[in-house]
């Protein structure tokens, strides 16, 4: 069956429809999930969200644009919901940030390595460096979503930069080190 087949009898509430359009994208959208969480638990949480949202407004999906890209679209909104109650995000004084580069040797730090310090950053910095570095949002749509100012957003990503390569540099000095003992 088609995707096309696939929504229209996911619109007309088909269960069969609606497990197979989750067996199709849940790994795709399980990996958002865990970006933006702190924990596989939470992020377990945001995807049976995501999906019931999906499940609940598929039909406002008029066959116009990527499929895929609603659904994440809907995934993303759905983990930020969660944030967005809590007063995370501190007003930032409007001065300028340094940017903070990061250097990476890729053979010395996994993709695991990597989701897991961006996890483990506070949610106010994991929320903005999700968006704009992994999701290519631009400051002002970040702000905008966030409820944030766009100040506060450039400072909030320049802080996560400035923890993760802290964190790089410093796994990477314990790598070296036992190579060369």
């Amino acid at each position: 069956m088609g995707l096309d087949q696939l929504i229209k009898k996911c619109k007309k509430k088909n269960t069969k429809a609606q497990e197979q359009l989750y067996q199709l994208y849940s790994s795709k959208l399980f990996s958002i999930c865990l970006k933006y969480s702190n924990d596989y638990s939470s992020a377990e949480d945001i995807l049976q969200d995501a999906f019931m949202t999906i499940f609940d407004k598929i039909n406002q999906y008029k066959n116009t644009g990527s499929f895929e890209g609603w659904i994440k679209r809907i995934t993303i909104n759905t983990a930020l919901q969660k944030y967005r109650k809590q007063k995370l995000f501190e007003i930032i004084n409007e001065e300028q940030i340094e940017e903070t580069e990061i250097e990476i040797e890729e053979d010395e730090i996994s993709l695991d390595y990597l989701l897991k310090i961006i996890q483990q950053l506070p949610d106010r910095y994991r929320l903005v460096f999700n968006l704009y570095v992994l999701d290519g949002y631009s400051h002002k749509e970040i702000a905008e979503m966030l409820e944030i100012s766009v100040g506060t957003s450039k400072s909030n990503l320049a802080r996560a930069r400035y923890i993760l390569k802290d964190k790089i540099e410093t796994n990477q000095e314990h790598y070296v080190r036992s190579i060369e003992r």
